[in-house]
C-alpha cells in the first residue's frame, strides 16, 4: 500500500514539476512576442515622418501618425483590438497598457539620453527617435506560476 500512495505522490509531483516548466516556456515565448512587437511598433512610430517640417529642411517626427502606427502595429502583432483588448485567438488574456510613449523631435540636442527612472531605462538617440514602454501581464496556463508581468522597452530612430 506504501508503494502505491508513494507512486500517486509521485506522479502529481512529476506533473506539477512539467505543468511548471511549459508555464516557464510559455511565458518566455510570449515575452518574445510581445518584446519583439513593442519593438516593431516602436521602429514603426519613428519612420512617421512629418512632411511640411521636412519641406523646410526639418527632419521632425509626426506625433499624431507615430501614435497611429505604434497603436497599429501593436495590435496587429499581439492581436489586440482598438482598446488594447486581446481578440479572441491571442496569446494574451489582459489588456496591454502603453505606460510611456515618448517622441524626441528636433527640440532636443542630439545626441540625446533619454531616462527614466521610474522603468529604469535609458537610451541614446542620434537624431530623432521614439521611446515606447509597455505593460504587458503572461497568462499563467496552469497556475503554478506566481503572475508575470512585464514592463517592456523598446526604442527606434528616423532612419531615411
Amino acid at each position: 500500500m506504501a508503494k502505491l500512495v508513494f507512486s500517486v505522490l509521485m506522479i502529481v509531483v512529476w506533473w506539477m514539476l512539467h505543468a511548471l516548466q511549459i508555464d516557464e516556456e510559455v511565458a518566455m515565448q510570449t515575452v518574445h512576442e510581445a518584446k519583439r512587437a513593442v519593438d516593431r511598433a516602436a521602429h514603426a512610430a519613428a519612420q512617421q515622418v512629418d512632411r511640411e517640417k521636412l519641406e523646410m529642411g526639418i527632419i521632425s517626427i509626426d506625433s499624431d501618425l507615430a501614435a497611429e502606427a505604434a497603436i497599429s502595429y501593436l495590435g496587429n502583432n499581439l492581436s489586440l483590438d482598438a482598446d488594447q483588448q486581446p481578440l479572441p485567438g491571442s496569446f494574451l488574456r489582459d489588456p496591454v497598457d502603453i505606460i510611456a510613449f515618448e517622441i524626441m523631435n528636433e527640440d532636443v540636442v542630439y545626441p540625446y539620453t533619454y531616462r527614466n527612472l521610474e522603468y529604469d531605462y535609458e537610451v541614446t538617440l542620434d537624431r530623432p527617435g521614439v521611446v515606447l514602454i509597455v505593460h504587458v501581464k503572461y497568462p499563467r496556463l496552469f497556475g503554478v506560476l506566481a503572475p508575470v508581468e512585464w514592463d517592456l522597452k523598446g526604442a527606434a530612430e528616423l532612419v531615411f
